[in-house]
């Protein structure tokens, strides 16, 4: 049996863990500097730290579980790490665009096309792993 050490999952998550703490500090420095306690105050720069942490939040979940599940059904670590530096690196992507404007911008663009690609990869292989069983 594997020692837990071995796996990748965890480096993942504990990135994404790091960046959500990233994005909470931030909507609590804007809530204190604007004296905001409850909700965005119509402030848009307050709005946009309470999206781009709540993007991180709808999307890690289930991209850690497939990734967790890749990892599990004995794809090989390079193919681990390519999925969980794919999403690391959209979801910073996606945070710094977002907290930076409010419209359309390339880290936006380019955080939930890496974030789409490696859950839709992940989940293509976490299906053929249980279609087409067998060592990876």
């Amino acid at each position: 049996m594997e020692e837990i050490s071995d796996w990748v999952t965890p480096l993942y998550a504990g990135l994404l863990g790091l960046l959500l703490i990233v994005l909470a500090f931030n909507i609590s420095r804007y809530r204190v500097g604007l004296k905001i306690s409850f909700g965005d105050g119509d402030h848009p720069a307050l709005k946009r730290a309470i999206r781009a942490h709540a993007n991180l939040t709808e999307n890690a979940p289930m991209a850690l579980i497939l990734l967790l599940a890749v990892e599990a059904q004995g794809f090989s670590a390079a193919t681990v790490h390519a999925l969980g530096a794919t999403l690391v690196i959209g979801r910073v992507l996606h945070a710094f665009g977002l907290s930076r404007n409010e419209g359309a911008s390339a880290g936006r663009a380019a955080g939930i096309l890496l974030t789409w690609a490696m859950i839709l990869v992940a989940s293509a292989l976490a299906i053929y792993s249980v279609i087409l069983p067998g060592r990876f």
